[in-house]
């Protein structure tokens, strides 16, 4: 037998990955509770002994995971999220080679396509509330004329809720917010991209309103396909 075979690569943790299992870490051992404060970055940085982009970037994800909230005026605070429902997840975070985006996206489609058909069959009217007031919230902001990010995304966790699938609610949480901040980064959201993204999400409410399984499906599928085209393109 050759040595080499008992061997295996290394991996080496990302900074991000172990900043957000310590302050989940520290959460889910109740030395951190929901309401708390976190410090500043600038300090949370000097505890680390690391670079503010980088905790800038863990809390970024965790806000996603929606674990932490972030006020411009009181700082970053530790939300009332199901903390342990989340805590063998957010360890096992996706570790992706530079041309694995295509993929990420891929299978963002196939779940997303799907939980959207299932929400359409599955729904009940508080579902549709949700949906609603999902909707009105995002087009609020974009109407402002500010970044609609993280309205868009809960629009689509909502449909996730609908569908009554929390395993596929859960991936989601792991998967997307990879993918949005690579769109953040390359700012590929341009003009009129949130006024075309609330019409398609109108287009969406409405298929799971009416009980349509199959245009439910398209209408989501439609909606994903700038993402698509864009990761056929992408060179991380």
């Amino acid at each position: 037998m050759d040595l080499r075979e008992s061997f295996k690569e290394i991996e080496v943790e990302n900074p991000v990955d172990k900043i957000i299992k310590q302050i989940r870490n520290s959460i889910v051992s109740g030395q951190i509770k929901p309401g708390d404060k976190l410090p500043s970055e600038r300090k949370l940085s000097e505890i680390f002994g690391i670079g503010r982009t980088y905790v800038r970037d863990a809390i970024k994800k965790l806000e996603f995971y929606g674990i932490l909230k972030t006020h411009p005026q009181s700082g970053t605070i530790v939300s009332g999220a199901d903390i342990s429902a989340m805590e063998g997840l957010i360890s096992n975070v996706i570790k992706l080679n530079e041309n694995d985006f295509f993929h990420l996206v891929e299978t963002r489609v196939i779940m997303e396509t799907y939980v959207c058909k299932q929400a359409a069959l599955r729904r009940s009217s508080k579902d549709i509330e949700e949906l609603e007031k999902a909707l009105d919230e995002y087009k609020a902001r974009v109407d402002a004329n500010l970044s609609g990010v993280k309205e868009d995304f809960n629009f689509h966790l909502k449909i996730a809720d609908a569908s009554q699938n929390n395993v596929i609610k859960s991936l989601m949480l792991i998967i997307i917010p990879d993918i949005i901040e690579i769109y953040r980064k390359l700012n590929v959201c341009g003009e009129g991209r949130f006024y075309k993204s609330l019409d398609e999400h109108r287009a969406i409410l409405e298929c799971i309103i009416r009980q349509n399984a199959e245009e439910a499906e398209e209408a989501m599928r439609i909606h994903l396909n700038d993402v698509v085209e864009f990761s056929l393109s992408y060179k991380g």
